[in-house]
């Protein structure tokens, strides 16, 4: 449908799982991609040919996104090479959940780094190029997680929880500038880091879900796509839950 056509974008943890979906979905619909990520995607080759197909480019960069330095330069290199930047989706994220008790300091901090302060840095980074143009769409993952909380998760969830804080501000910062910020917070979805969690996990989660499924990367790909299209041109501060019903 070509909903993003001419669009530059700019996914953080594109490499795998809900990133890597929303990278190929982007494409599909006709946005250039560049990926921020550590580890290239095994089958960049695919995205290649697929980025041939709709007439766009895809750049794997390897950027830190705890480090702001790493950030603002990435940042730099995409507006100067590709003439600007319409769309951030700050998705990487990771998990390393203990109870409050049993939780490392490095648990704690490796969490917050990434999820946290990693959405604030490569924010921080592209602001600059979108205010130039007078446009841009910021969607931010947060997780119900954040909304609900959830047993043996306090650095996930307050690193979710406060991805929406940062989501509200700065909607209200920089929508007079012509951008929009929003946040997506997936339920349980069907990712490599779900995959591996003990079957009585996967059976509880599946217990919440209404829908009696667990989501699938293309459902948060989907949303994100909304979000970052015309189609959500009045949406600002919001957060989309995307989790089937989940019951809390």
């Amino acid at each position: 449908m070509n909903r993003l056509k001419d669009k530059i974008a700019i996914v953080t943890g594109g490499s795998n799982g809900i990133g890597f979906a929303t990278v190929k979905k982007f494409i599909s619909e006709g946005a250039s991609v560049i990926i921020w990520d550590l580890i290239q995607p095994s089958s960049i080759s695919d995205l290649v040919e697929l980025s041939d197909q709709n007439s766009v480019k895809t750049e794997f960069m390897n950027v830190n996104v705890t480090d702001l330095k790493s950030a603002e330069y990435a940042a730099e290199q995409v507006s100067k090479n590709y003439g600007g930047i319409d769309i951030l989706i700050n998705n990487a994220g990771i998990t390393k959940d203990s109870t409050l008790q049993k939780m490392t300091e490095e648990q704690w901090k490796s969490v917050i780094d990434i999820n946290l302060t990693g959405v604030f840095n490569s924010t921080k980074a592209v602001v600059p190029y979108m205010i130039e143009k007078k446009y841009g769409k910021i969607i931010n993952a947060s997780s119900v997680v954040g909304l609900y909380g959830n047993f043996g998760q306090t650095n996930y969830a307050a690193s979710k929880a406060g991805v929406i804080g940062m989501t509200k501000v700065w909607a209200r910062e920089l929508g007079r500038k012509g951008i929009t910020v929003n946040a997506v917070a997936p339920g349980f979805i069907s990712t490599g880091m779900v995959s591996a969690m003990p079957d009585g996990v996967k059976k509880l989660m599946l217990e919440k879900t209404p829908l009696g499924r667990l989501g699938t990367p293309e459902d948060i790909a989907n949303a994100y796509l909304f979000l970052a299209s015309s189609e959500a041109d009045f949406i600002n501060g919001a957060t989309l839950s995307v989790d089937g019903g989940i019951i809390t």
